[in-house]
């Protein structure tokens, strides 16, 4: 009797999944864990009614440069992770390489949704108001921009952002950069007062500006006689711009150096220097195998895999989605045990856990000061506009809600114990 009550339910189930459909109408504001996991199963198992196969799929992807940036190499990783992991081909999946941040972008992407791409995809911030315009003129179209800040605002239901709390990865990898500094006062190698950080940025936006910021404070958080130099490029893929800066910073006394730009340059200037690096983006253990600590960067395999479900369900893909340690798209390399100090991993794995659960925030509000100052209040630009108008305030329990209220980065501080070369846009 069960059985058979079991066995008409299932039937009823059935029925109303394919005749009547299912429906969800609610808006994704982030990606997680189960969703990014059951990607790959759902594109392989069929559609019900109104839903498309995997075989419906066919995404563009626009790129500002080529495997030879490894900003670039991490979304192309991703991009190949993406189609094996859902059996796309070939013919699903068109890479557009050294796309510059101007109207090309526009007929790049134009050029892709005429040869019947449902997703188009594209990497750089330069790249947004070309996707946007492309997005108005391809209304059937969905197109994604990384790092962008204007999806939530445009009201284009087909154009949409996305980034990563990165952020907490850089403060990861700071933690990396504060025990090495501290093995190596211990070895007398240098003061205490010593303890200085140099960073190689690309602009003075807050991307770069969260990013140094996230890294100091994590390598102040167990050296706390830390200092930071940055000195800014005024490019991200410049390699002798980058291996300049990272000499330049290394010549002032700079003990460790990392960066936020997108080239080998500063990895193979701290190698022939004999200074420890934490690079960003990738391992550069290859190159430089005494020097390379660790690596954080963000891993956008989960994000490819969710914009893809979504057009494969016909669900909405969100505005503005932003990913983080449990989404598995903020993730750190292995640690290089040659030059990382000892119990560098155990260090970052505790960190994470504390991290993911809410215990640790990186901008907690009473780890550092501005202008002397603590800060229990701060307005933001989030709703991004030509003059930058702050308009959202992001301090609230003891902390700055970073990429919170926008997906991007939006901190822009200028903390005490950083100090800024130059100033490059």
């Amino acid at each position: 009797m069960r059985k058979f009550i079991a066995l008409t339910m299932a039937l009823v189930m059935i029925f109303c999944l394919v005749f009547a459909g299912c429906e969800n109408t609610e808006t994704t504001t982030s990606a997680n864990t189960e969703a990014t996991t059951d990607a790959a199963t759902e594109a392989t198992t069929g559609a019900t009614e109104g839903e498309q196969t995997a075989a419906d799929i066919k995404i563009g992807f626009i790129f500002l440069h080529d495997e030879n940036s490894t900003y670039d190499k991490n979304f192309i990783d991703a991009a190949n992770a993406v189609k094996e992991n859902l059996g796309l081909t070939d013919d699903q999946v068109i890479f557009k390489t050294n796309v510059p941040e101007n109207s090309e972008c526009y007929e790049a992407a134009a050029d892709l949704a005429d040869r019947g791409c449902n997703i188009v995809f594209a990497d750089s911030f330069g790249h947004e108001p070309f996707m946007a315009q492309a997005a108005e003129e391809f209304p059937d179209v969905e197109f994604c921009h990384a790092t962008g800040t204007t999806a939530h605002t445009a009201g284009l239901d087909n154009f949409h952002n996305a980034f990563a709390s990165i952020y907490e990865g850089r403060y990861l990898a700071g933690i990396a950069a504060g025990m090495k500094l501290n093995e190596m006062i211990e070895n007398g190698e240098f003061t205490a007062e010593e303890a200085k950080i140099g960073y190689v940025g690309a602009y003075t936006y807050a991307e770069v500006i969260s990013g140094y910021t996230s890294f100091f404070l994590g390598a102040r958080s167990v050296c706390p006689t830390a200092t930071m130099e940055v000195q800014f490029t005024g490019s991200w893929y410049d390699e002798t711009a980058e291996k300049e800066a990272a000499n330049t910073l290394i010549s002032r006394g700079c003990k460790l150096i990392s960066q936020h730009a997108d080239s080998m340059g500063a990895p193979t200037a701290c190698e022939t220097a004999g200074v420890p690096n934490v690079s960003y983006n990738g391992s550069t253990i290859a190159a430089c195998p005494n020097t390379f600590i660790v690596s954080s960067r963000i891993d956008w395999t989960p994000y490819f895999e969710y914009i893809i479900t979504c057009v494969q369900n016909g669900e909405e893909i969100a505005a503005d989605w932003c990913g983080n340690i449990d989404t598995g798209s903020v993730v750190l390399t292995e640690v290089n045990e040659q030059a990382a100090a000892e119990g560098t991993a155990e260090a970052i794995e505790e960190t994470t856990g504390k991290l993911a659960s809410g215990e640790l925030h990186v901008f907690d509000t009473s780890t550092f000061t501005v202008g002397g100052e603590t800060l229990d209040s701060y307005m933001a630009d989030v709703d991004t506009d030509a003059d930058y108008t702050p308009d959202t305030e992001v301090i609230m329990d003891g902390y700055f809600h970073e990429s919170e209220m926008r997906s991007a980065p939006y901190f822009d501080l200028r903390i005490d114990g950083i100090t800024t070369l130059n100033e490059m846009y």
